[in-house]
């Protein structure tokens, strides 16, 4: 149980594949690396840790997916922002017949299979928080941009309250 609710972890042999909000599915049997994942979240959840290290497993992801996902873990660490826009620069996106870039990337962060791991909360629209599918949504966003010093807390703020 993290601050935010349950969020359960699933490894595969190359490294952490799915990070979901919510409980794990019935019948699933941890690891050595699904434990170790566990811990380092917990230690982010509790602002104990700053960045993870584990193994990545990119297998779920492809294409463009894969690689605006791996240049925003690679590029925008903890208590730092991205636009999408910004991010699709990066990433070297081009405008196509039906999206724009900053619009592809939004897509991307949706379908994240590794999120706060890959930290698809840190990307911005360039008028605000923009969505967020996590959890409770765009309020577990704010949490954790937060607990990462990127957003100022509000009065009420409290570490264990995303709601708040």
């Amino acid at each position: 149980m993290t601050p935010v609710g349950p969020v359960s972890v699933g490894c595969g042999p190359a490294g952490v594949a799915r990070v979901r909000f919510g409980s794990p599915p019935q019948g699933i049997s941890g690891s050595e690396l699904t434990d170790a994942a566990r811990a380092q979240l917990a230690e982010y959840f509790s602002g104990q840790r700053k960045s993870f290290e584990l193994p990545v497993d990119w297998t779920a992801t492809s294409g463009t997916q894969r690689q605006v996902l791996e240049v925003l873990a690679d590029e925008v660490g903890y208590g730092a922002t991205v636009t999408y826009g910004n991010l699709a620069a990066r990433a070297g996106l081009q405008p196509s017949s039906d999206l724009q870039p900053g619009q592809k990337v939004g897509q991307i962060m949706g379908s994240n299979p590794i999120p706060v791991i890959v930290p698809c909360h840190r990307v911005l629209a360039s008028d605000g928080l923009g969505g967020y599918s996590g959890g409770a949504g765009i309020e577990v966003k704010r949490w954790l941009l937060i607990l990462e010093g990127a957003l100022p807390p509000t009065l009420d703020w409290e570490p264990g309250d995303p709601a708040a």
